[in-house]
């Protein structure tokens, strides 16, 4: 990083345009502007956001695969809920608990799983969000 840096004025226009670049740009070797101090600052986030269910490939406000195939009526399946976990991953809850069975990571970052909150979804898979939520790591 550099304190200072000169910056000059660019070099000759060509030969049609020459006199008027020369006028305005003022005498040879000026400089336009002159950088005191620079502070390079740089940011990123993932540029993906998830509907979707890692395990079951499934939109997140929709039942899970496994609920749909074997509906109760139950409205705290755990097919009807999803599952945050620290590392901000999400899943339905009963994909992830079947998941926590057999592995006590997360499945897309191998992380040690901590669920950081449990949210119902609409029994309707109308996709309008989460609605009520209970957080914590109850029944798994």
């Amino acid at each position: 990083m550099a304190d200072a840096m000169d910056v000059e004025r660019a070099a000759a226009a060509p030969s049609a345009a020459k006199g008027k670049a020369k006028a305005a740009a003022g005498p040879p070797g000026a400089k336009r502007f002159e950088v005191k101090k620079w502070s390079a600052v740089a940011m990123w986030s993932w540029a993906i956001t998830t509907d979707v269910c890692a395990i079951c490939r499934n939109d997140l406000y929709e039942p899970s695969i496994e609920y749909q195939a074997n509906p109760t009526g139950d409205a705290d399946h755990p097919g009807l809920s999803i599952a945050w976990g620290a590392c901000s991953h999400v899943f339905h809850l009963d994909c992830i608990q079947r998941w926590l069975k057999t592995r006590s990571a997360c499945p897309l970052c191998n992380k040690e799983w901590e669920f950081a909150k449990i949210e119902k979804i609409l029994p309707d898979g109308g996709g309008g969000g989460a609605a009520g939520g209970a957080a914590g790591g109850d029944g798994v």
